[in-house]
């Protein structure tokens, strides 16, 4: 990956949700990230392209590739893209991908993508 790409993490913390599941949802997987912590989100943020390493893992584990594919080249604006994670399934430290945020019934783990070549990154994420 040659070009700059910046990773971004949003997970939402709700009243009924202890904080350091949800934070270890995260971390679980996405371990390299730094995240910012208030009472009602996650945020996390990174160039590291290696924090998305369990993701294209369980992309070629699953063979889950044009599932991927589509979602990301659906959401792609031109300079960025997005997915969702299922919160539940990350804190058992497995990858699962939501099409839908309504899918993750606490909410998602929303996954942000930017770059200037954000087709690149798309490919080397699904490939």
């Amino acid at each position: 990956m040659n070009q700059k790409t910046t990773i971004q993490i949003f997970c939402q913390i709700n009243p009924s949700e202890d904080p350091e599941k949800v934070k270890l949802a995260v971390n679980n997987i996405f371990p390299d990230i730094e995240l910012e912590i208030s009472e009602t989100q996650i945020v996390g943020k990174t160039n590291n392209y290696s924090v998305l390493s369990q993701i294209s893992k369980s992309i070629h584990e699953k063979n889950i590739k044009n599932t991927y594919q589509r979602i990301l080249k659906n959401n792609n604006d031109g300079d960025s893209t997005w997915f969702y994670l299922n919160k539940q399934a990350a804190f058992v430290n497995t990858v699962a991908l939501c099409s839908e945020a309504n899918e993750s019934s606490l909410g998602p783990i929303k996954v942000i993508l930017r770059s200037n070549d954000i087709e690149q990154v798309i490919e080397s994420i699904t490939n």
